[in-house]
C-alpha cells in the first residue's frame, strides 16, 4: 500500500541546491521560484525556498536506503567534502550498533541525509 515517502526540506538558494544534488546524479523534475523537486532512481527530494534559513539550525533530513551503501558512499567521497565542519560535509559509510552500515551527508543548507543498508537482522 505505502510505497514511497518524499521529504520536504529547506533551501536558501534553490539553484545552489539543484547544482549540489546534480553533482551526485539527481535530476530536476520541477522547479519554480519557491519549490524544487529532484529525483534519482526511486528517491525523490523536495525543497522549499527559505531565504532566512540557517544551516546550523536545520532540523530537517531524510534516510535513504540504497541497495549498496558503499557505492553511494564512494560516490559522495569523490565530491571532496569536508568531514568535520561546515556545510556541506560528509562522513563515509561505517557499521553502526543499530545493525546498519551508514554514511552521513549534510547538504549546503544543513539538511541531514543518512544513507544506509541493513547489515544484520538482529
Amino acid at each position: 500500500m505505502l510505497e514511497q515517502v518524499c521529504p520536504i526540506m529547506p533551501s536558501r538558494d534553490l539553484g545552489a541546491t539543484e547544482a549540489f544534488y546534480s553533482g551526485w546524479g539527481f535530476a530536476t523534475w520541477y522547479k519554480d521560484d519557491g519549490y524544487l523537486l529532484i529525483n534519482r532512481d526511486r528517491v525523490e527530494l523536495h525543497f522549499f525556498h527559505n531565504a532566512t534559513h540557517r544551516p546550523e539550525d536545520c532540523d530537517h533530513g531524510a534516510y535513504i536506503r540504497p541497495q549498496k551503501v558503499d557505492e553511494v558512499s564512494d560516490l559522495l567521497a569523490g565530491l571532496g567534502l569536508p568531514a568535520m565542519a561546515g556545510f556541506p560535509r560528509f562522513l563515509p559509510a561505517e557499521n553502526k550498533p543499530s545493525g546498519m552500515r551508514e554514511a552521513t551527508l549534510w547538504d549546503p543548507d544543513g539538511n541531514l541525509l543518512r544513507i544506509g543498508e541493513v547489515i544484520t537482522n538482529g
